[in-house]
């Protein structure tokens, strides 16, 4: 194992868990010594027989918690003694039983509801996006990401991708509804009326315009013994009788605009229930869409696209970046105000976990027993160690003390029943 891996696998903890396994060596050479001194200098000192008997079992207690936790990761002294090394030996059952538990205790559908019930993520980032620098930072992130995925697909790629992303939001439109709802608006407010003004004045314009044509075509058109002088005076009565009509249709109350609004209306709700003209437009989308006119105009627009990011990105005002940071901070804005879409918002996204997570959680633990079978035994005990380690040296500590106190309470009870 490489240094830096060493280093990522022993964190800020394993100073502590070196100062533990110190302490608990320490206090079994202790006992050892203690023992030993004890034992040479009994015969002249007696009461030293009580100490002596401390240190004896605390040596025992200590030298065997000691082979248990080492066994635990690795064999004691390097000796392959049986049932030693456990950890490594049994990293693919460990691995499985990691992976089984957090499938069956963590990912199980009851608990990832009730955990989903209780968390307001959608309220969580809102309140975090609102907060000073929040928002901005997260655009910056996006409007980066940009022009890395297009570098990174390719640029045909990206703007096949762009292509067929327009295309298909147009397809997705159905042409006659959105042309009806479009009209409605239009309508709503007043805006057929103001065509209806602007076809007015586009044709009194054409008639003041083109009073020498339309004399020369009615002309044309009439019968050779009719003398030019009464074919002028016909055009001129044609036109001013025209003129006439059109200043007359500028009253709002002229029947020829209520006719003009209910052509309208009839026509809305022809676009909004008439099968037959719904299929209509869709064969002329589709027929459009399929123009290489068309073609070649998404073409260029996804080039256009592609290069507006790339230029954007690159600039220090960012276009993007500004869109972004205002969308965040709207939506932010959005989620905080109004109960009713953070509470749909959270059920959505309580919605993918559950559809997304919980029929994948055999796959998810699986996941997790073929990782732990992948470690290495060194990045396996390592990681161990660092988790559990400093516990197992205060069992190392305790077994010293029990094992001397009880050594100590035998030898009194001994003592006292005159056993020796």
């Amino acid at each position: 194992m490489s240094a830096e891996t060493s280093a990522l696998l022993m964190p800020a903890g394993n100073s502590g868990l070196k100062r533990m396994r110190g302490i608990a060596t320490g206090l079994l050479v202790l006992m050892l010594v203690l023992f030993v001194v004890a034992s040479m200098l009994q015969a002249r000192y007696p009461a030293l027989a009580y100490l002596r008997a401390f240190a004896e079992a605390a040596t025992v207690g200590a030298s065997a918690d000691w082979f248990a936790v080492t066994a635990l990761f690795r064999h004691p002294l390097g000796i392959p003694i049986p049932h030693t090394a456990i950890v490594p030996r049994n990293k693919q059952r460990i691995g499985e039983a990691l992976g089984r538990f957090i499938c069956n205790n963590f990912l199980a559908p009851e608990a990832i509801e009730a955990k989903l019930e209780r968390f307001d993520a959608a309220g969580w980032a809102a309140r975090w996006l609102s907060e000073p620098g929040h928002a901005e930072l997260v655009a910056e992130r996006l409007s980066g990401v940009l022009p890395l995925m297009l570098d990174l697909v390719g640029h045909e790629r990206g703007r096949q991708f762009a292509r067929d992303m327009i295309r298909k939001g147009i397809d997705s439109i159905a042409v006659a509804p959105m042309t009806a709802r479009t009209l409605s608006v239009l309508m709503k407010h007043g805006q057929d009326q103001k065509l209806f003004d602007l076809a007015l004045e586009a044709g009194a314009g054409y008639l003041s315009h083109n009073k020498d044509t339309i004399r020369a075509t009615l002309s044309q058109h009439s019968s050779s013994w009719v003398p030019e002088w009464v074919d002028a005076r016909l055009a001129g009565k044609l036109i001013a009788g025209l003129s006439t009509t059109l200043a007359q249709m500028r009253d709002s109350a002229h029947p020829l605009r209520t006719e003009f609004q209910a052509a309208v209306e009839k026509f809305i709700r022809r676009l909004a229930d008439d099968a037959e003209l719904y299929e209509q437009s869709e064969r002329i989308k589709a027929e459009v869409l399929d123009n290489e006119v068309v073609e070649s105009y998404l073409d260029w627009l996804a080039a256009e696209i592609e290069a507006w990011i790339a230029a954007d990105g690159a600039a220090a005002d960012s276009l993007l970046l500004r869109g972004l940071r205002h969308a965040l901070q709207v939506t932010a804005k959005w989620l905080e105000e109004d109960e009713r879409i953070l509470a749909a918002v959270n059920q959505s996204i309580r919605n993918a976990v559950l559809t997304t997570v919980v029929p994948n959680r055999a796959e998810i633990g699986d996941f997790i027993a073929g990782e732990v079978a992948r470690w290495d035994s060194r990045t396996l005990v390592a990681r161990a160690e660092n988790q559990l380690g400093k516990d197992l040296q205060y069992i190392r500590i305790n077994g010293t003390v029990v094992g001397g106190l009880v050594g100590l309470i035998i030898f009194v009870v001994q003592r006292l029943a005159g056993f020796h």
